[in-house]
């Protein structure tokens, strides 16, 4: 429940449509709401300006309807990452107005748009192969209230190809590359504008990568100035830093 949802919670029972009952029956979700497997952290609006994702890896279907049922009740914007076939066809079968974003195993149930910001967040991406870790940071940037311009497969094994995206690259606020094998494509880019660049190790590539190891410890390892770097595929994370970076250039 944000803070307009609670002022008009207020109104309501000061113009006597709601009851002093009623109100507390809402208010008992605040600051979360225990469901037994889950506590709902319906205040995260409220400190961090978008509400709390759910990760739905390792849930059954039926506790992430639950958890949403309950996010949806609270007037929440609901967004669920890492999502299986059976919690997405689950979610459908609940909540029909669902949107799912295959490529990015990712949900949106959208009762409110956010503002949108200024600018643009770059998502880049090394390869097709990379796109679903890509996909995973757009809709998460979307959902935050960011424009975003997809840059896909211009890996270094064929430079010319992120070069060629040069303007669009430094027209960017901040940029999310993505890249797997050796992880090379974050430093490129980085060396290239002199905006922000967070990279994501994604766990493409051959027995030597080692799952992303390769790819993340290369670009710990980058000698590019401004790289930042975050855990293997963490799409999302990459996306949520890119988002508070964005706000701050638009003076948020």
């Amino acid at each position: 429940m944000n803070h307009v949802k609670l002022k008009e919670l207020l109104d309501a029972v000061a113009a006597g449509t709601l009851s002093v009952d009623g109100a507390a029956e809402r208010l008992r979700g605040l600051p979360f709401e225990d469901l037994g497997f889950a506590k709902i952290d319906h205040h995260r609006h409220l400190r961090k300006g978008y509400p709390e994702t759910i990760f739905c890896a390792g849930k059954t279907p039926d506790q992430v309807v639950r958890i949403v049922g309950r996010m949806r009740a609270h007037g929440s914007n609901v967004f669920g990452t890492r999502c299986s076939a059976e919690v997405i066809e689950a979610v459908l079968a609940a909540h029909p107005d669902a949107v799912h974003h295959d490529s990015a195993r990712a949900f949106t149930i959208i009762t409110e748009a956010p503002e949108l910001l200024d600018g643009y967040i770059a998502v880049v991406c090394a390869g097709t192969s990379d796109i679903p870790v890509a996909e995973e940071a757009v809709v998460t940037c979307e959902v935050l209230g960011n424009r975003v311009e997809r840059i896909y497969d211009v890996g270094v094994a064929g430079i010319h190809r992120v070069l060629e995206q040069r303007e669009k690259l430094e027209g960017a606020n901040v940029l999310i590359v993505c890249a797997g094998m050796e992880g090379a494509l974050p430093t490129v880019v980085t060396g290239l504008v002199g905006k922000p660049v967070i990279g994501v190790p994604t766990s493409i590539g051959y027995g030597t990568s080692f799952g992303g190891i390769a790819a993340l410890l290369g670009m710990l390892n980058s000698c590019a100035t401004g790289l930042t770097v975050v855990n293997i595929d963490n799409g999302f994370g990459a996306a949520a830093a890119a988002a508070a970076i964005n706000r701050l250039a638009n003076g948020k």
